[in-house]
């Protein structure tokens, strides 16, 4: 059995990516800062058959992400499918003229150089395998700057230019890489945007492989 990791994994999204590629079959690694919220979710899933773990990391600490990365490979199966999908801090989310130096570092570890130690933690494994799926999720101002959540669009600008390059490079691998945007609030009221829809694009970007992009809005997508 090989695995999906998911990093960043609530009760919302990741909750429902979590079901989604289990009832296909993945071994569930769920990653977050709180042990006994990720092992709250794995017994839930453990209820409806789904072999589930959880794994305590800060994705600005990258020597537990990778920890964790490793443990959940050994104990649940080599890492077929990486989800990294954190929600961003609040000191990332404020206008450009009152974000410092200070939350742009903080946003740059949360978004790319998270992502990027957990991409080169799972890869070898993918490689071995000859197939794999990583998967980013981003708000609109990864496609959009938005001076209003300046430390988030600035980081998640570049989270997408790295995605895109690993999209091209890694496709000869049968290595794919996909970002959903969410340009709205998960579970707001409007049906695509809740975390089963939102769950079901992911399965769709994974299965389809298509482009780099997919928007929730369009509705060719997913």
């Amino acid at each position: 059995m090989t695995s999906i990791a998911i990093i960043g994994a609530g009760p919302g999204l990741g909750f429902a990516a979590a079901h989604r590629f289990g009832r296909e079959g993945f071994a569930v690694a769920l990653i977050s800062r709180t042990k006994d919220k990720v092992d709250e979710m794995a017994r839930a899933l453990a209820v409806d058959g789904i072999e589930a773990g959880g794994y305590a990391a800060d994705v600005r600490d990258r020597g537990a992400l990778t920890s964790a990365l490793e443990s959940a490979a050994a104990e649940l199966g080599t890492i077929e499918v990486l989800q990294y999908s954190p929600v961003p801090s609040r000191e990332f989310l404020r206008p450009v003229l009152e974000t410092t130096v200070e939350d742009l570092a903080a946003a740059t570890e949360f978004s790319i150089l998270a992502p990027a130690a957990a991409v080169s933690q799972v890869l070898p494994g993918m490689a071995e395998l000859g197939r794999g799926t990583i998967l980013l999720v981003n708000g609109s101002s990864a496609a959009n700057p938005n001076g209003n959540v300046a430390g988030t669009s600035t980081a998640f600008a570049a989270e997408s230019a790295y995605g895109t390059m690993l999209h091209e490079a890694l496709a000869p691998q049968g290595i794919h890489v996909g970002q959903l945007i969410i340009p709205g609030a998960i579970g707001g009221g409007d049906p695509l945007f809740a975390p089963d829809a939102l769950a079901d694009r992911l399965w769709s970007i994974h299965s389809g492989r298509g482009p780099f992009r997919t928007t929730v809005t369009d509705p060719s997508a997913g």
